[in-house]
């Protein structure tokens, strides 16, 4: 790609980008958010067209100007949000649109064949070309997905944050696909903000940032120091921000709490504290956390709010108690995609602005403008649709939604998940301020060093109950990954 130009309403988000690409070569993409990796991505798989520049593949014009373009182009694009239909098979997920027809009919015995002379091909084990996709694992999708992209003949694959909901042992296995596909000569496109992987899986990076491309090296030739500080355009010296006081009074008490996914969990949470909550994935952390707010029922035990016991049915009643919640899943459970960050900021406190048909736009938008600043939001205006912004920005407007409800609470679940190191600084720097003002933070993270750098205390779960619960200098990566697997 040369010379890549793009704009947008009020943003200029490529400049003039060149990127590279070897057959049989693992390529790094990384950047902050908005630095332009999802913008060339798009305009690689036509879902995007370009201002200006050309796209050159074995040194001639690709001609793509749209999607189907790209695929034949022999380009796939597996999306960090993952675009499978759950309830049909591997193999109609596989050949959707492009089935087998005999006599007028989808021939689904040559369907499934074909489909599971893909997946052994590829030596994965535990999947089968009739089962529902809704029925995988995140880890065994993320697999459909790279045996679609084999199906297409794609001699260009892009993996958009592939290792972002995988376990350890998951990622191995999906370290071990892309090399068998650098084997075969696939070109790939890794984009990820966890740059430890890229020294396991990657030959070499290019970085991005303010839209255009500032550098690229071999992945052998360069640190994960050297490439944050390309990455921010500064010195990364404060990246975790806490300051440690003693916590206060006790805000809530969970006893013996069980549900249909955890078991005789008992914890305190105190004002001013970061309680961390770590252990695999399936170990049961967002499991307690949705019990305690009323998604799942507690079949025993009690929850008490500053000394009463509240008795919470449904989410809605934990958020009048001013417990706020950020969810795992930005997409699904908590941005209104197509809406504007002024809605999606300002939906949880409409009735502090709207007084019967009348509303006070005003005070609204000074709502608006003020987390804006606050929290360093970028973006082009209060209207531009939410789904426009970077994900660190998204995530921003989320925490944004319900630091205005003043909440005494606030239970964060992934809170960097995908984000750039530079907006996890300002995260991080923002949850040592709200624990500074009193505020009791629940934070559940799968990234230890974050676990380790910004808890007071430690909740370890395994197998949906608490292993073990680790005091600020008993933390660990060796200990807490000791607890989570029973070592």
């Amino acid at each position: 790609m040369k010379n890549i130009h793009k704009r947008f309403p009020g943003v200029y988000a490529l400049k003039g980008v060149d990127l590279t690409l070897k057959a049989g070569e693992v390529m790094a993409l990384v950047g902050e958010n908005g630095a332009g990796k999802s913008t060339i991505i798009n305009i690689l798989g036509g879902i995007y067209t370009r201002d200006e520049g050309e796209i050159l593949i074995d040194g001639k014009d690709a001609g793509i100007h749209g999607i189907q373009d790209a695929k034949a182009a022999g380009i796939n694009i597996i999306h960090q949000e993952l675009v499978l239909v759950p309830y049909l098979s591997v193999a109609e997920n596989i050949f959707l649109n492009r089935e087998p027809v005999k006599g007028g009919m989808v021939d689904y015995g040559k369907m499934y064949e074909m489909a599971q002379k893909f997946i052994d091909d590829l030596g994965l084990t535990g999947i089968r070309a009739e089962d529902k996709v809704a029925e995988l694992t995140v880890a065994q999708q993320q697999m459909v997905e790279i045996v679609k992209s084999v199906s297409f003949n794609a001699r260009i694959i892009v993996m958009d944050e592939p290792t972002s909901s995988l376990s350890d042992r998951e990622i191995d296995a999906l370290f071990e696909n892309i090399r068998s596909l650098k084997k075969r000569g696939i070109g790939i496109i890794y984009i990820s903000h966890r740059l430890s992987e890229l020294e396991q899986i990657c030959d070499r990076v290019t970085v991005f940032r303010d839209g255009q491309s500032v550098a690229v090296a071999n992945v052998s030739d360069v640190t994960n120091e050297e490439i944050v500080n390309l990455m921010v355009g500064r010195e990364m010296t404060n990246y975790y921000t806490r300051t440690y006081r003693k916590p206060g009074k006790v805000v809530m008490s969970v006893k013996h709490l069980s549900s249909n996914y955890v078991k005789d969990v008992s914890f305190d949470l105190r004002e001013g504290e970061i309680l961390g909550f770590s252990g695999l994935v399936g170990a049961g952390r967002t499991e307690v956390i949705k019990a305690i707010l009323g998604f799942d029922e507690m079949t025993a035990g009690t929850v008490e709010l500053y000394g009463n016991e509240i008795h919470i049915k449904k989410p809605s009643q934990a958020y009048a108690q001013k417990i706020g919640f950020i969810p795992e899943s930005r997409r699904e459970e908590s941005l209104f995609a197509f809406q504007s960050n002024r809605f999606n900021m300002t939906i949880r406190i409409l009735k502090e602005f709207i007084q019967g048909v009348f509303v006070n736009r005003k005070k609204e938008e000074d709502i608006v403008d003020d987390y804006t600043e606050k929290l360093s939001i970028k973006m082009a205006s209060r209207e531009t649709l939410i789904q426009n912004l970077s994900g660190g920005n998204q995530q921003k407007v989320v925490i944004a939604r319900w630091l205005a409800t003043n909440p005494g609470i606030l239970i964060m679940d992934e809170p960097t998940r995908g984000i750039d190191v530079g907006a996890k600084a300002e995260i991080y720097e923002l949850m040592n301020q709200l624990a500074e003002q009193g505020m009791a933070i629940i934070m559940i993270s799968s990234e230890l060093p974050e676990i380790i750098n910004m808890s007071d205390r430690v909740i370890v779960m395994r197998s949906g109950e608490i292993s073990a619960v680790l005091e600020r200098e008993d933390l660990s990566q060796e200990k807490i990954m000791g607890y989570a697997v029973n070592i």
